[in-house]
């Protein structure tokens, strides 16, 4: 068995149903922790929970959001733990036409705004910025090739 995720009459993604549902309950995870909808939702064949449809303004706006928040973080175990999923997301995205523009890295080293999350113990990741976001995005292209249409 495998899932549909669709925008109108174009599979965007036809994983199997354990990847599928995986990335479901991720993606309400992320959901609770942006404070936004994915855009992700019941479709077409109302009744049929395999077969999701995407929209496409409203799933734009949730990965642009997704990927700044992955970028800003400088806590090494919420960036292993989200790396796959935000990954996966971008790859969603791009085939749905969405243009997914890394950010630019700033100067230094990642991290943004004070963060909720404190790192113990240690210091904040030192990794580059530039180091991060390559990483997602050649992770990205990776899940590109791996998700089946």
């Amino acid at each position: 068995m495998s899932m549909y995720f669709d925008i109108g009459d174009e599979t965007l993604w036809n994983p199997s149903n354990g990847s599928g549902r995986l990335f479901l309950r991720q993606l309400e995870v992320f959901e609770a922790a942006l404070n936004l909808p994915s855009g992700i939702g019941q479709g077409k064949h109302w009744g049929d929970p395999d077969t999701l449809e995407v929209d496409p303004a409203a799933y734009a706006e949730f990965v642009h959001a997704l990927v700044a928040w992955h970028c800003r973080t400088g806590h090494s175990v919420i960036l292993a733990l989200s790396e796959g999923f935000v990954a996966t997301a971008v790859a969603l995205a791009r085939r749905a036409g969405t243009e997914v523009e890394l950010p630019e890295p700033e100067a230094g080293h990642i991290g943004g705004p004070a963060q909720r999350d404190i790192q113990v113990p240690g210091n904040p990741r030192t990794t580059s910025a530039a180091v991060v976001v390559t990483a997602l995005d050649t992770r990205a292209r990776e899940m590109d090739r791996w998700m089946a249409r």
